[in-house]
């Protein structure tokens, strides 16, 4: 359970200081686009007001407020789960990841009214249309994990 907090706050902060850093430092959100390391990672700054690539986005307030919920229920219920009985270190760190993002976009939606994107990885040829950020990437991770890691073969005392 500990490794579990450690990692949610470890995200949490990663994702906060990058956006940080990010929109306000770096002023993405009044430039659009600065290029780093054309085409392979780019920062494009995107406001979403939705879930993933804009899902269920609408310019309603009560819109958010219904994300911000889903979020903390999903990020509540993981964390009773994972609080209920010890489970490997692999499916405290999935929990963690996944928790930790969930929170860092619940931070944005609070703070600027929808999650700040800004990286965007592209090839030769081929420009990627979204972008995400660190919080995006846990989720990811974090959900892949919890089902690749979950069942009783994979339970041990060691989180």
């Amino acid at each position: 359970m500990r490794l579990a907090a450690k990692v949610t706050a470890g995200v949490l902060l990663l994702d906060q200081v990058s956006k940080y850093i990010v929109v306000q430092g770096m002023h993405l959100d009044q430039r659009g686009a600065i290029d780093v390391v054309p085409p392979y990672l780019n920062f494009r700054m995107a406001w979403n007001r939705g879930v993933n690539f804009g899902l269920f986005s609408g310019e309603t307030d009560w819109m958010r407020w219904v994300l911000i919920i889903v979020a903390l229920v999903i990020s509540l219920w993981v964390w009773a789960w994972i609080a209920r009985e010890p489970h490997s270190a692999r499916v405290n760190i999935s929990a963690g990841l996944l928790v930790g993002g969930a929170l860092g976009n619940v931070v944005d939606r609070l703070v600027y009214g929808a999650v700040a994107d800004f990286l965007n990885m592209s090839l030769p040829g081929w420009q990627n249309p979204y972008s995400f950020n660190v919080a995006d990437v846990a989720i990811f991770l974090g959900a892949v994990g919890l089902v690749l890691f979950t069942g009783k073969d994979h339970r041990a005392n060691d989180g």
